[in-house]
């Protein structure tokens, strides 16, 4: 890869894929996208923590994608959101999905959607390192937070 190319960039280029403007997409399709992008971030890197059995990756990730953390996360990160981030966000957790929640409260679920949105939004606008910002930003507040 390209220094200095973002992943969406490389695909985009890769797949010749026209350029896209994240704001003309669907809350829900950005979060469709922004879980799939938090999920790769996730396990690349529980699996650089070490080389072990797969259904043990699987539980150490499982952990961090599901909803109630997403949740738990995008609450710790609030005060850390610019106007243009919460909105995004805000769209998310609002947007009528018709999907329901698996394993989690119906709270927790709609801010997971807002979180993996504003994730799927800041992926497809070219900012992969504030996506990296909030998600390790997160991830040690979660950990500050038990």
């Amino acid at each position: 890869m390209e220094e200095g190319i973002d992943l969406f960039e490389c695909i985009r280029r890769g797949m010749s894929i026209e350029n896209v403007d994240a704001d003309t997409y669907s809350p829900l399709t950005l979060a469709y996208i922004g879980d799939a992008i938090y999920e790769i971030v996730i396990r690349t890197m529980v699996v650089s923590w070490a080389n072990i059995q797969v259904n043990k990756l699987h539980k150490k990730s499982s952990a961090l994608v599901k909803a109630q953390t997403q949740a738990q996360m995008i609450k710790l990160l609030f005060d850390d959101l610019d106007d243009r981030e919460m909105t995004i966000y805000k769209r998310g957790r609002n947007a009528k999905s018709f999907t329901k929640a698996k394993n989690a409260t119906v709270i927790d679920y709609r801010m997971a959607t807002g979180f993996e949105a504003l994730m799927g939004y800041l992926y497809m606008s070219h900012k992969s390192e504030r996506m990296m910002e909030l998600i390790s930003m997160g991830l040690e507040r979660l950990e500050n937070d038990k």
